[in-house]
Protein backbone atom coordinates (compact mmCIF):
# COMPACT_ATOMS: atom_id res chain seq x y z
CA UNK A 1 0.00 0.00 0.00
CA UNK A 2 1.34 3.59 -1.06
CA UNK A 3 1.48 6.47 1.12
CA UNK A 4 -1.54 8.01 -0.90
CA UNK A 5 -3.28 4.61 -1.66
CA UNK A 6 -6.56 3.82 1.02
CA UNK A 7 -6.69 0.45 2.48
CA UNK A 8 -10.68 0.55 1.21
CA UNK A 9 -9.09 0.90 -2.37
CA UNK A 10 -6.79 -1.96 -2.30
CA UNK A 11 -7.86 -5.43 -3.19
CA UNK A 12 -7.00 -8.18 -0.85
CA UNK A 13 -7.29 -12.08 -1.47
CA UNK A 14 -5.81 -14.48 0.64
CA UNK A 15 -4.47 -17.81 -0.91
CA UNK A 16 -7.43 -19.51 -0.83
CA UNK A 17 -9.17 -17.20 -2.49
CA UNK A 18 -10.94 -15.42 0.50
CA UNK A 19 -11.73 -11.79 -1.32
CA UNK A 20 -11.99 -8.99 0.91
CA UNK A 21 -15.08 -6.64 1.00
CA UNK A 22 -15.19 -2.95 1.79
CA UNK A 23 -17.62 -1.85 5.29
CA UNK A 24 -17.95 1.53 5.67
CA UNK A 25 -18.70 2.52 9.05
CA UNK A 26 -20.73 5.86 10.68
CA UNK A 27 -18.04 6.53 13.68
CA UNK A 28 -16.99 9.93 15.65
CA UNK A 29 -14.02 11.71 17.21
CA UNK A 30 -14.94 12.69 20.65
CA UNK A 31 -12.83 14.82 22.27
CA UNK A 32 -11.99 12.47 25.04
CA UNK A 33 -13.83 9.89 27.11
CA UNK A 34 -16.04 11.86 29.41
CA UNK A 35 -17.57 13.39 26.17
CA UNK A 36 -18.05 9.82 24.36
CA UNK A 37 -20.64 8.76 27.41
CA UNK A 38 -22.02 11.81 28.04
CA UNK A 39 -22.70 14.16 25.47
CA UNK A 40 -22.30 11.66 22.37
CA UNK A 41 -24.28 13.71 20.45
CA UNK A 42 -22.11 16.77 20.36
CA UNK A 43 -19.17 14.45 18.74
CA UNK A 44 -18.14 15.43 15.34
CA UNK A 45 -18.94 12.31 13.17
CA UNK A 46 -15.74 10.82 11.13
CA UNK A 47 -16.23 7.82 8.63
CA UNK A 48 -13.78 4.91 8.84
CA UNK A 49 -13.76 1.71 7.35
CA UNK A 50 -11.95 -1.91 6.93
CA UNK A 51 -12.35 -4.92 5.01
CA UNK A 52 -14.41 -7.83 5.72
CA UNK A 53 -13.63 -11.24 4.90
CA UNK A 54 -15.67 -14.24 5.19
CA UNK A 55 -14.54 -18.33 4.85
CA UNK A 56 -15.77 -19.91 1.67
CA UNK A 57 -16.91 -22.82 3.43
CA UNK A 58 -19.56 -21.99 6.13
CA UNK A 59 -22.66 -23.27 7.26
CA UNK A 60 -24.57 -20.86 8.72
CA UNK A 61 -23.83 -17.77 11.05
CA UNK A 62 -20.17 -17.88 11.56
CA UNK A 63 -17.81 -16.60 14.75
CA UNK A 64 -15.89 -12.70 13.91
CA UNK A 65 -12.62 -11.44 14.84
CA UNK A 66 -11.99 -7.57 14.33
CA UNK A 67 -8.13 -7.23 14.18
CA UNK A 68 -7.14 -3.54 14.85
CA UNK A 69 -4.39 -1.85 14.13
CA UNK A 70 -1.64 0.15 16.06
CA UNK A 71 -0.33 3.73 15.43
CA UNK A 72 1.45 2.63 12.05
CA UNK A 73 -2.13 1.65 10.05
CA UNK A 74 -3.02 -1.76 8.75
CA UNK A 75 0.53 -3.78 7.95
CA UNK A 76 0.84 -7.03 6.14
CA UNK A 77 1.31 -8.72 9.98
CA UNK A 78 -2.35 -7.67 10.47
CA UNK A 79 -3.90 -9.17 6.98
CA UNK A 80 -1.77 -12.60 8.07
CA UNK A 81 -3.36 -12.86 11.19
CA UNK A 82 -6.96 -12.10 9.40
CA UNK A 83 -6.17 -14.69 6.97
CA UNK A 84 -5.53 -17.28 9.30
CA UNK A 85 -8.94 -16.46 11.40
CA UNK A 86 -10.27 -17.05 8.10
CA UNK A 87 -8.87 -20.71 7.92
CA UNK A 88 -10.22 -21.50 11.41
CA UNK A 89 -13.63 -21.19 9.91
CA UNK A 90 -13.88 -17.45 11.43
CA UNK A 91 -14.81 -14.34 9.93
CA UNK A 92 -12.27 -11.27 9.99
CA UNK A 93 -12.56 -7.76 9.54
CA UNK A 94 -9.50 -5.98 9.37
CA UNK A 95 -10.17 -2.12 10.72
CA UNK A 96 -8.65 1.19 9.10
CA UNK A 97 -9.05 3.68 11.77
CA UNK A 98 -6.77 6.37 9.32
CA UNK A 99 -7.61 6.71 5.79
CA UNK A 100 -10.95 8.07 6.48
CA UNK A 101 -9.30 10.95 8.70
CA UNK A 102 -7.00 11.40 6.38
CA UNK A 103 -4.21 10.54 7.79
CA UNK A 104 -1.63 7.19 8.11
CA UNK A 105 0.16 7.23 11.50
CA UNK A 106 -0.18 8.81 14.79
CA UNK A 107 3.31 7.54 15.49
CA UNK A 108 4.92 11.07 15.82
CA UNK A 109 1.64 12.86 17.52
CA UNK A 110 -0.60 10.27 19.24
CA UNK A 111 -3.46 13.06 19.87
CA UNK A 112 -4.65 13.26 16.32
CA UNK A 113 -7.63 11.83 17.47
CA UNK A 114 -8.63 10.74 21.17
CA UNK A 115 -8.00 7.03 22.50
CA UNK A 116 -11.61 7.74 22.94
CA UNK A 117 -11.96 7.81 19.05
CA UNK A 118 -9.94 4.63 18.99
CA UNK A 119 -12.12 2.90 21.14
CA UNK A 120 -15.68 4.92 20.11
CA UNK A 121 -14.04 2.94 16.16
CA UNK A 122 -14.13 -0.37 17.51
CA UNK A 123 -17.61 -0.04 19.36
CA UNK A 124 -19.34 0.94 16.41
CA UNK A 125 -17.92 -1.79 13.94
CA UNK A 126 -19.01 -4.13 16.37
CA UNK A 127 -22.43 -3.20 16.34
CA UNK A 128 -22.44 -2.38 12.33
CA UNK A 129 -20.83 -5.85 12.09
CA UNK A 130 -22.59 -7.93 14.06
CA UNK A 131 -26.39 -7.03 12.64
CA UNK A 132 -24.76 -8.86 9.24
CA UNK A 133 -27.01 -11.55 8.45
CA UNK A 134 -23.13 -14.14 8.05
CA UNK A 135 -21.74 -13.33 11.61
CA UNK A 136 -22.93 -14.96 14.80
CA UNK A 137 -23.49 -11.89 17.01
CA UNK A 138 -23.03 -14.23 20.23
CA UNK A 139 -19.41 -14.73 19.29
CA UNK A 140 -17.24 -11.60 18.62
CA UNK A 141 -13.56 -11.05 19.34
CA UNK A 142 -11.39 -8.54 19.42
CA UNK A 143 -7.68 -8.13 18.59
CA UNK A 144 -6.27 -5.19 18.71
CA UNK A 145 -2.70 -3.98 18.42
CA UNK A 146 -0.30 -1.39 20.23
CA UNK A 147 -2.43 1.62 20.06
CA UNK A 148 -5.29 -0.72 18.88
CA UNK A 149 -5.06 -3.06 21.71
CA UNK A 150 -5.17 -0.07 24.01
CA UNK A 151 -9.06 0.70 21.82
CA UNK A 152 -10.23 -2.50 22.01
CA UNK A 153 -9.44 -2.68 25.73
CA UNK A 154 -10.93 0.58 26.52
CA UNK A 155 -13.92 -0.76 24.29
CA UNK A 156 -14.54 -3.61 26.15
CA UNK A 157 -15.17 -1.27 28.83
CA UNK A 158 -18.89 -1.28 30.05
CA UNK A 159 -19.01 2.09 31.54
CA UNK A 160 -17.54 3.31 28.34
CA UNK A 161 -19.77 0.99 25.68
CA UNK A 162 -22.85 0.34 27.32
CA UNK A 163 -24.60 3.85 25.35
CA UNK A 164 -23.90 2.29 21.93
CA UNK A 165 -24.03 -1.47 23.28
CA UNK A 166 -26.85 -1.16 25.91
CA UNK A 167 -27.21 -3.74 28.01
CA UNK A 168 -25.76 -6.52 26.29
CA UNK A 169 -21.56 -7.31 26.31
CA UNK A 170 -21.36 -7.35 22.84
CA UNK A 171 -17.79 -9.31 22.97
CA UNK A 172 -16.95 -12.29 23.77
CA UNK A 173 -12.87 -12.25 23.63
CA UNK A 174 -10.57 -9.85 23.93
CA UNK A 175 -7.09 -10.02 22.62
CA UNK A 176 -5.06 -6.90 23.27
CA UNK A 177 -1.16 -7.57 21.52
CA UNK A 178 1.39 -4.89 23.47
CA UNK A 179 -1.52 -2.66 24.09
CA UNK A 180 -0.41 1.13 25.90
CA UNK A 181 -2.52 0.86 28.95
CA UNK A 182 -2.07 4.81 29.82
CA UNK A 183 -5.32 5.33 30.15
CA UNK A 184 -7.41 2.95 32.90
CA UNK A 185 -11.05 2.88 33.87
CA UNK A 186 -11.18 3.03 38.09
CA UNK A 187 -14.11 0.34 37.11
CA UNK A 188 -12.65 -1.97 34.80
CA UNK A 189 -15.44 -3.96 34.82
CA UNK A 190 -15.46 -6.13 31.53
CA UNK A 191 -18.89 -7.20 31.95
CA UNK A 192 -17.32 -11.15 31.53
CA UNK A 193 -15.76 -10.44 28.52
CA UNK A 194 -12.42 -12.72 28.59
CA UNK A 195 -9.19 -10.35 28.52
CA UNK A 196 -5.86 -11.57 27.22
CA UNK A 197 -2.85 -9.58 27.17
CA UNK A 198 0.31 -10.87 25.55
CA UNK A 199 3.17 -8.39 25.61
CA UNK A 200 6.92 -8.82 25.42
CA UNK A 201 9.30 -7.87 28.59
CA UNK A 202 11.88 -5.72 25.97
CA UNK A 203 9.13 -3.56 24.93
CA UNK A 204 9.97 0.14 24.44
CA UNK A 205 6.47 1.62 23.72
CA UNK A 206 4.61 0.59 26.59
CA UNK A 207 4.96 -0.99 29.88
CA UNK A 208 4.41 -4.70 30.49
CA UNK A 209 4.21 -3.51 34.08
CA UNK A 210 0.74 -1.12 33.24
CA UNK A 211 -0.45 -3.26 31.55
CA UNK A 212 -0.14 -6.34 34.07
CA UNK A 213 -2.06 -3.35 36.44
CA UNK A 214 -4.79 -3.34 34.11
CA UNK A 215 -5.31 -7.24 33.88
CA UNK A 216 -5.25 -7.68 37.55
CA UNK A 217 -7.63 -4.93 38.07
CA UNK A 218 -9.81 -6.84 35.37
CA UNK A 219 -9.45 -9.82 37.25
CA UNK A 220 -10.51 -8.40 40.68
CA UNK A 221 -13.97 -6.83 38.62
CA UNK A 222 -14.79 -10.29 37.60
CA UNK A 223 -13.75 -11.02 34.53
CA UNK A 224 -11.62 -13.98 33.36
CA UNK A 225 -8.32 -11.83 32.84
CA UNK A 226 -4.32 -12.95 31.89
CA UNK A 227 -0.76 -11.92 31.00
CA UNK A 228 1.59 -13.46 29.02
CA UNK A 229 4.91 -11.58 29.33
CA UNK A 230 7.35 -12.92 26.35
CA UNK A 231 11.00 -13.09 27.16
CA UNK A 232 13.27 -11.13 25.25
CA UNK A 233 10.38 -9.85 22.80
CA UNK A 234 9.85 -5.76 22.05
CA UNK A 235 7.16 -4.29 20.63
CA UNK A 236 4.98 -5.60 17.25
CA UNK A 237 7.27 -8.85 17.71
CA UNK A 238 3.70 -10.62 15.28
CA UNK A 239 5.22 -8.77 12.47
CA UNK A 240 8.20 -11.62 11.33
CA UNK A 241 10.30 -7.98 10.33
CA UNK A 242 14.35 -7.54 11.99
CA UNK A 243 13.80 -5.01 14.29
CA UNK A 244 14.24 -1.78 13.29
CA UNK A 245 14.41 1.65 14.85
CA UNK A 246 11.28 4.07 14.17
CA UNK A 247 13.29 7.52 14.49
CA UNK A 248 10.06 9.80 15.21
CA UNK A 249 8.02 7.55 17.58
CA UNK A 250 6.99 9.46 20.49
CA UNK A 251 6.28 7.50 23.58
CA UNK A 252 6.43 7.79 27.57
CA UNK A 253 5.79 4.38 28.55
CA UNK A 254 7.17 5.24 32.20
CA UNK A 255 4.40 8.34 32.78
CA UNK A 256 1.74 7.11 35.20
CA UNK A 257 -1.10 6.03 34.63
CA UNK A 258 -4.34 8.45 33.94
CA UNK A 259 -7.40 6.42 35.22
CA UNK A 260 -11.00 7.23 34.41
CA UNK A 261 -13.76 8.50 36.83
CA UNK A 262 -16.96 6.67 36.27
CA UNK A 263 -18.39 9.85 34.06
CA UNK A 264 -15.56 8.73 31.70
CA UNK A 265 -13.37 11.72 32.70
CA UNK A 266 -9.75 11.72 33.22
CA UNK A 267 -8.34 11.62 36.54
CA UNK A 268 -4.84 13.81 37.02
CA UNK A 269 -1.98 11.70 38.24
CA UNK A 270 -0.80 14.63 40.29
CA UNK A 271 -3.96 16.28 41.42
CA UNK A 272 -6.35 12.90 41.91
CA UNK A 273 -9.34 15.10 41.00
CA UNK A 274 -11.60 14.05 37.91
CA UNK A 275 -11.53 16.98 34.78
CA UNK A 276 -13.96 16.32 32.53
CA UNK A 277 -12.22 19.04 30.75
CA UNK A 278 -9.00 17.02 29.98
CA UNK A 279 -7.74 15.85 26.84
CA UNK A 280 -5.27 13.29 25.81
CA UNK A 281 -2.79 16.12 24.88
CA UNK A 282 -2.90 18.06 28.59
CA UNK A 283 -2.00 14.23 29.66
CA UNK A 284 0.66 13.71 27.24
CA UNK A 285 2.37 17.71 28.03
CA UNK A 286 2.21 17.03 31.72
CA UNK A 287 4.41 13.60 30.67
CA UNK A 288 6.86 15.22 28.66
CA UNK A 289 7.15 18.07 31.52
CA UNK A 290 7.97 15.64 33.87
CA UNK A 291 10.50 14.10 31.81
CA UNK A 292 8.99 10.83 30.49
CA UNK A 293 9.05 11.68 26.67
CA UNK A 294 11.29 9.55 24.82
CA UNK A 295 12.04 10.29 21.13
CA UNK A 296 12.23 6.81 18.76
CA UNK A 297 11.36 3.53 19.76
CA UNK A 298 12.08 -0.14 18.16
CA UNK A 299 9.59 -2.83 16.54
CA UNK A 300 10.05 -5.93 14.92
CA UNK A 301 11.05 -9.50 15.83
CA UNK A 302 13.63 -12.49 16.23
CA UNK A 303 14.00 -16.14 16.25
CA UNK A 304 10.77 -18.02 16.40
CA UNK A 305 8.25 -14.96 18.76
CA UNK A 306 6.22 -14.35 15.53
CA UNK A 307 5.35 -18.10 15.75
CA UNK A 308 4.66 -17.93 19.67
CA UNK A 309 2.46 -15.03 19.01
CA UNK A 310 0.14 -16.82 16.27
CA UNK A 311 0.05 -20.24 18.71
CA UNK A 312 -1.20 -17.93 21.88
CA UNK A 313 -3.67 -15.89 19.58
CA UNK A 314 -4.82 -19.40 17.91
CA UNK A 315 -4.78 -21.27 21.18
CA UNK A 316 -7.00 -18.35 22.87
CA UNK A 317 -10.18 -17.54 19.87
CA UNK A 318 -10.19 -21.24 19.35
CA UNK A 319 -11.10 -21.85 22.46
CA UNK A 320 -13.23 -18.58 23.55
CA UNK A 321 -15.01 -18.61 20.08
CA UNK A 322 -15.56 -22.36 18.86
Amino acid sequence: MTATERFRDRTVVFADGTAGRTIEIASANPLNYHQLVGDPGAMPPASIDGKLFLPTKRAGKVPLVIVVPGSLSVAPSHLAHAETFVGMGFASFVLDPFGGRGGTSTVANQTQFSFAASAYDVMVAVRTLAALPEIDAARIGLQGHSRGGSAVLMAAMRHLNRGVWGDTTRVRAVLAAYPWCGHQPIDPDAGGAEIRVVIGDRDDWCSAQQAQGFVQAVRLRGSPASIRIVAGAGHSFDRREPIQRVDNASVSPAAPTAYLAEDGSFIHPTTGIANPALVDRDLAVYALKAGYGVKGATIGSQGDQADVFRADMIDFFSRTLR
